[in-house]
């Protein structure tokens, strides 16, 4: 949060305490004496015209804050200049304003106006940048704790929780004044002086909206006389700065804070004990705390200081509310996100139940059509059994009738044979496409048209004897295509079977091309074993062969030198010969040991000798 952002905050409740009929806007004579008093409490020059001259096309009327804002934005906050003027003076005008207004404690108050007004100006701080301004419970709780860590009590959570479940705190938040009749009631104060809430207030507001991060007595040793002073001591974001006493009066220096300072203890010495130094890049000041705890907390309160300067920031207390905010931030995200999945499953677990009633109702239509199609069966096998009663009449009739035409007679009985062949047919057909019905829903509109069809040809084979050759082919083609579809079918499956077989023969590649590989690999890991034996072995023999040489007898006094022979071993000619062959096998790993042993090499002499050269 800027200073413009606390500024306009201030101004904000200095400007609805002016507006006193709650319609939003304030008189221009109002508006004049609040811009002066602005003015003069922020140090800039006044120019009384330039509200005339801003409002010159409006009438008479009041100005809202809309209309109000340019005026404030160009002609005060933007001259307004840091470290000019006092922050708490400009508070101070604007809690006048409101207070009179807004701020009547009833009978005997908890709070005095002094620290109402810094209650007041911790709820600015603490507030969110939204207009009209509240406080979270959070932000509220958070003072709360500060407040009660100063008066070393604890916080009663029962009150607080009765305070904010009511309806207008839990929809909007705290307000300033509900806050402070809260802090008025006495509840959250029972048992405690006024003495005691007015320190706490006091050092809570010098922590937070006066950006101290801590206070305290200290010895200090001088830079010329290098004597020890007990000097008060105030640390800020900025600076380190000492007083003659906790009155803060009478400033008797200033420590500069930067990147380059840092702080570090110090052993006793000079009958003073728990010293410490903070070093800047000039300057090098011995402090001493009363205790190593105050030592400590002075030394981490003065290193939070130096890591505010290294990471450009002006205040603690600033640092840790939007760190706050973005938790509530990240908290709501969270929340929203987990309402949002709730919401998913249970349209999920809707759509399910809507899916699984769709299946019940398709179950009980999928039933209801196979009893239909049991129905229409029996009823088309009962119309072929009388068609077939009928054809068998006729042709008994026709025996009886005509018996100079048995020759097609024959040849009829051999049709109605065929005839009979092809029913069956048709009926093992029919038990077929009921199987398929089962699998393929689409095959149900082929099956009633084929039992339509059937239905007409049956209904023409009664009218006459002559449609009953049509009905015989149309039959013979619905078979071909029958038995076209089975053949597709069957073929698909010889298909897929190859597919597997195909798939079976490539797992059998890969698993004989593993077990070969495998082979290998014990195959390699067998001749490098056998390798490294070879090496141990070498190296044995060399080391049997490597014995240092003793000391020979004294030379003769003739002169004359002698050689002193190695002793002769014919197992180690063996072995070195047996060594030999092994070598013919492994040349690269003996080549890789004759290198390592440097200059030393293995001959044979001409009597069968073994010795080093």
């Amino acid at each position: 949060m800027d200073l413009r952002a606390e500024l306009l905050k201030s101004i904000w409740f200095a400007f609805t305490a002016l507006d006193l009929e709650k319609s939003g806007k304030v008189s221009k004579s109002q508006l004049k004496v609040l811009s002066h008093n602005l003015c003069t409490v922020l140090c800039i020059p006044h120019n009384p015209a330039a509200l005339e001259e801003h409002f010159r096309d409006d009438d008479d009327g009041p100005v809202s804050s809309q209309g109000y804002m340019p005026y404030l934005n160009t002609y005060i906050l933007d001259k307004v200049v840091e470290g000019v003027f006092v922050k708490e003076d400009v508070d101070e005008l604007c809690w006048t304003l409101t207070a009179k207004k807004n701020y009547r404690p009833a009978g005997d108050s908890v709070l005095p106006q002094r620290d109402a007004f810094r209650l007041w100006c911790l709820f600015i701080f603490l507030s969110e940048d939204k207009y009209p301004l509240v406080m979270l419970p959070d932000e509220v709780e958070y003072l709360l704790k500060k407040l009660c860590l100063s008066m070393s009590v604890e916080l009663n959570y029962v009150e607080l929780e009765d305070f904010m479940s009511q309806d207008s705190v839990q929809q909007n938040g705290f307000s300033v004044w509900a806050f402070l009749e809260m802090m008025n009631s006495g509840k959250l104060t029972r048992g405690i002086t006024k003495e005691t809430v007015s320190m706490a207030i006091e050092e809570v507001y010098r922590e937070i909206v006066g950006d101290v991060l801590k206070e305290g007595y200290l010895w200090k040793k001088g830079q010329l006389r290098r004597n020890w002073t007990e000097r008060w001591f105030t640390l800020r974001p900025a600076s380190l700065s000492y007083y003659v006493s906790e009155e803060r009066k009478d400033h008797k220096g200033s420590i500069p804070l930067d990147v380059n300072c840092c702080v570090e203890a110090l052993p006793d010495r000079d009958g003073k004990r728990c010293m410490f130094c903070m070093k800047t890049l000039t300057k090098a000041f011995e402090l001493s705390a009363s205790d190593t705890k105050q030592r400590q907390e002075w030394t981490s309160a003065i290193q939070t200081a130096v890591r505010l300067c290294v990471e450009g920031k002006t205040s603690l207390h600033k640092d840790l509310k939007q760190k706050r905010r973005e938790q509530r931030e990240a908290r709501e995200r969270r929340r929203m996100a987990k309402e949002q999945e709730l919401q998913h499953l249970h349209a999920l677990q809707e759509e399910r139940e809507r899916k699984l009633a769709e299946l019940e109702v398709l179950k009980e239509a999928q039933k209801q059509a196979q009893l239909l199609l049991e129905h229409d069966e029996e009823r088309r096998r009962q119309q072929h059994e009388e068609l077939q009663q009928t054809l068998e009449r006729q042709l008994r009739e026709a025996e009886e009738a005509r018996a100079s035409m048995q020759a097609e007679m024959a040849v009829k009985e051999a049709e109605a044979e065929h005839q009979k062949r092809r029913i069956r047919e048709l009926e093992e057909m029919q038990q077929r496409l009921e199987e398929a019905l089962q699998q393929e829903i689409r095959a149900r509109q082929d099956e009633e048209g084929y039992r339509y069809t059937q239905a007409r040809l049956l209904a023409e084979e009664e009218e006459k004897m002559k449609a009953l050759m049509v009905l015989q082919e149309e039959q013979e083609e619905y078979i071909q295509r029958a038995q076209r579809e089975t053949q597709e079918l069957k073929q698909e499956m010889e298909n897929k079977t190859r597919a597997l077989e195909q798939a079976q023969r490539q797992l059998e590649d890969i698993r004989t091309t593993r077990q070969r590989v495998e082979q290998d690999v014990v195959a390699a890991q067998k001749k490098l074993r056998q390798a490294s034996t070879n090496v141990k072995h070498w190296n044995v023999q060399m080391n049997r062969l490597m014995h240092p040489i003793g000391p020979g007898e004294k030379r003769p006094l003739g002169g004359s030198s002698f050689r002193i022979p190695m002793q002769k071993d014919p197992g180690l000619r063996l072995r070195a010969k047996g060594q030999e062959d092994e070598d013919e096998e492994s040349k690269e790993n003996v080549s890789s040991v004759g290198s390592g042993c440097g200059d030393r090499h293995l001959a044979q002499t001409s009597n069968g000798d073994v010795g080093l050269h």
